[in-house]
């Protein structure tokens, strides 16, 4: 199953919202990584085989530069509701594989 990181600027209540639907999420706070560069961010999400999910296009820059990653969740800023957010992340939870993420963003 795939398992979810939290950016350090997403909602906690959506990773409330995926707990409780059975998911299993870290945030960046829990995690000790707040005001960590993008690229540690990715790098503890890589080693610890998590998606994570980003409302920051750095993150789409650092897909594109070739970083290695084991999926990114991207949704732009402001263009979803934190309801919408959820349903998105549990699509993705629910149809996908995590071998299925690797390396690939997927657009909420």
């Amino acid at each position: 199953m795939i398992r979810f990181h939290m950016d350090e600027n997403i909602s906690n209540v959506i990773a409330k919202g995926l707990r409780s639907r059975g998911i299993n999420v870290t945030t960046t706070p829990e995690a000790g990584l707040i005001a960590a560069p993008d690229e540690v961010q990715l790098e503890f999400s890589r080693s610890q085989g998590r998606v994570i999910f980003t409302q920051d296009t750095d993150f789409l820059r650092l897909h594109e530069a070739g970083i290695p990653h084991v999926g990114i969740a991207y949704c732009h800023q402001g263009s979803r509701s934190i309801g919408e957010i959820i349903r998105g992340l549990v699509l993705i939870w629910e149809l996908l594989e995590p071998e299925e993420m690797i390396g690939k963003v997927e657009f909420l």
